[in-house]
């Protein structure tokens, strides 16, 4: 399959100065390629991918990027082995087959089942060593898969999650969090103003999974595993570069220190 437009790692290093040599190590893990990728695709996903990386090293931590997409992919049980912590990012639809849903999807985009195997497979072995795991937008749709749950394969022509067409993709909302998660923890407050860009959401959590924030109409924006130290699913983006900073370091800070501890 044709690889015209790929999103260039490089941008990824940092900036100035290095990580502690005793930092947590935290596995990045997102395509740098999906079918149809755009170039405006391809710039998104390099801004929102660095923008990460910098919050783990400003968090204390040393990002890696494991590219999900790579013709030659590690045995999960070898990345779980070599990190502290997984660190799922966003891109395109998982195949909904995965799900069991065998119809067509409207606005599906970005379908690669490789890069879907991978990463189920990494989030079963992450959650059976109790990895500390963040799991952004498709990493969160794809935690939910692993536990057995279902999506939302489009939320309508009337979504109010993402920008409509010409317009840009991130939107303002305010989501709820629900006291005594992990989530509403790191942040310390009940509603939260998120950056949002999804046609998908979670549907049914699955095993081990609830539901631990939703947007005002109901649509699911966090869970977590509630069998495991820290494996947080997040629909929002806190690393667009547009959200709270404040909140982003919260949240990636307390990635983190579940990995260093």
């Amino acid at each position: 399959m044709e690889r015209d437009v790929v999103v260039d790692p490089s941008g990824f290093e940092p900036e100035s100065g290095e990580v502690p040599a005793d930092a947590p190590r935290i596995a990045v893990v997102v395509s740098l390629w999906f079918p149809g990728m755009t170039a405006e695709s391809r710039d998104l996903m390099a801004e929102l991918t660095a923008t990460a990386f910098t919050a783990v090293r400003d968090g204390g931590g040393r990002p890696v990027l494991v590219d999900s997409s790579a013709a030659e992919l590690p045995a999960p049980s070898d990345v779980v082995a070599a990190y502290d912590g997984l660190l799922f990012l966003g891109g395109g639809d998982v195949d909904p087959a995965l799900y069991g849903v065998d119809g067509p999807v409207p606005g599906l985009y970005g379908v690669y089942r490789p890069a879907d195997e991978f990463c189920l497979a990494l989030l079963d072995a992450g959650i059976g060593e109790d990895r500390p795991t963040l799991a952004i937008c498709r990493g969160s749709q794809l935690l939910a898969v692993a536990s057995g749950g279902t999506l939302v394969g489009d939320l309508g022509p009337e979504n109010p999650h993402r920008g409509r067409s010409g317009e840009p993709v991130f939107v303002d909302e305010e989501v709820a969090l629900v006291p005594g998660s992990l989530i509403h923890a790191v942040l310390g407050r009940g509603r939260v103003p998120v950056r949002n860009g999804h046609h998908q959401a979670v549907d049914r959590p699955g095993h081990g999974l609830v539901v631990t924030a939703r947007a005002a109409d109901g649509v699911v924006e966090g869970t977590q595993r509630t069998d495991r130290r820290f494996v947080v699913g997040l629909q929002w983006h806190p690393e667009e570069p547009a959200a709270d900073p404040g909140d982003r370091a919260r949240i990636f800070g307390a990635l983190v220190r579940a990995a260093r501890r």
